[in-house]
């Protein structure tokens, strides 16, 4: 959905040599700079993040530039021909030239601000169907007509001030309330088969049900399938909560720490990766190593999928996980959830924490709403897997660990 407020007049993506990006080379006098003007593609003004799709852009006014601003030609080019397994295609070598056209990348997505000036969002990501792009200025740079390319060297050097954050391969940029985590639990019941609800869901997500959000740009889905070995810290006080051993694809175990006292949205967490330890000594090594005290519960096996939805109006990313938890020694005793976590931020512009928890209740509110129209959850709870195995236990005694 677009933001069609007649005050906005111009988006564009401008596309450069990728040198301008990595500065593996210096700039020269002489390269094109190539203007590619496009339809708004922002969720509002400004947004966070945008996503460019090549085929959806229709044709396209596109004029190339010297960066003194001296035009080398025009042309109206496809979105979908810009380029072709990702490499300039032939309207564009025509424009630019055969040399500096294998080099040519979309550098960053241009608006408009009807005030004066633009902002510029730098590419992150770039594939033959699409691009993303997150904002790099917090203020309208470079007034004047888009030609004249006055917004250019600001929009350069916004991004050299944060090239290791925006060059990185993973491209998260930060995560706010680190070691707690935020996190909103809804009771599955009567439980759906967790893959077709998830199916659906992500559906809804990309097909914009949940306004100014969408799945995760390149990362919208993950499967978990473990087994769990949790153990009730009942002590020392300062310590209570839970430790769970999760075995990893390769080698060894990670240790999930969770600390406190009443289900609760906010609690912190501790993952420690790497443990080289075989589930006879979990026990002991938390008894001895950690000096806990601690009571084993009844292993699960966890099936969990997970749908990456992030806010293209914010940057953050929020993690909406259907799970389902079976006793390895009772496959009858399931819990089946829906889960609604703060993950990260794709931001390098800061944004007060605040905004997150404003953001958290309005994607619970659609969740909630969602997940009652099908007739899975009419509300959300705090009920934790450490508080399913007791109460299990409590139902079964001989389900209990010696």
């Amino acid at each position: 959905m677009h933001d069609e407020q007649p005050s906005y007049r111009g988006a564009w993506v401008v596309l450069g040599g990728v040198h301008l990006l990595n500065r593996t080379a210096p700039r020269r006098p002489d390269e094109p700079i190539v203007l590619v003007r496009v339809p708004p593609q922002e969720v509002c003004r400004p947004a966070t993040t945008v996503i460019v799709r090549w085929n959806a852009l229709g044709p396209c006014p596109a004029e190339a530039l010297h960066p003194g601003g001296t035009r080398l030609g025009a042309a109206r080019i496809d979105g979908g021909e810009l380029f072709p397994d990702a490499i300039a295609g032939p309207a564009l070598r025509g424009l630019v030239g055969t040399e500096d056209a294998p080099g040519l990348v979309p550098l960053c997505y241009l608006a408009e601000h009807p005030g004066g000036g633009y902002h510029a969002y730098a590419q992150i990501r770039f594939h033959p169907e699409d691009a993303c792009f997150v904002r790099t200025t917090r203020e309208p740079v470079g007034h004047g007509p888009v030609e004249e390319l006055r917004w250019f060297d600001p929009v350069l050097t916004a991004h050299a001030e944060s090239s290791t954050a925006l060059n990185n391969h993973l491209r998260y940029f930060r995560k706010h309330f680190s070691g707690t985590e935020l996190e909103i639990k809804y009771t599955l019941d009567p439980a759906p088969d967790i893959w077709s609800a998830s199916m659906e869901l992500l559906k809804a997500l990309r097909d914009g049900k949940l306004e100014g959000c969408g799945p995760e740009y390149r990362e919208e889905f993950q499967i978990h399938h473990t087994e769990n070995h949790l153990f009730d810290v009942t002590g020392p006080e300062p310590e209570i909560g839970y430790a769970s051993f999760i075995p990893t694809v390769t080698a060894g175990h990670v240790l999930k720490r969770k600390w406190f006292t009443e289900d609760a949205f906010a609690r912190r967490e501790e993952l420690t990766p790497g443990l080289d330890i075989t589930p006879d000594r979990f026990e002991t090594f938390l008894r001895e190593d950690l000096n806990l005290q601690v009571r084993a519960m009844p292993p699960f096996q966890r099936v969990r999928y997970d749908i990456q939805c992030e806010s293209l109006r914010t940057g953050h990313v929020y993690g909406i996980f259907l799970d389902r938890c079976a006793l390895l020694a009772a496959p009858d005793v399931v819990l089946s959830q829906c889960e609604l976590e703060y993950l990260r931020s794709r931001s390098i512009l800061d944004h007060d924490q605040d905004e997150i928890l404003i953001e958290m209740k309005r994607i619970d509110s659609w969740l909630c709403e969602y997940l009652a129209s099908h007739g899975w959850a009419a509300e959300h709870t705090f009920y934790s897997k450490r508080s399913f195995l007791r109460d299990a236990v409590a139902l079964r005694p001989d389900l209990a660990r010696p």
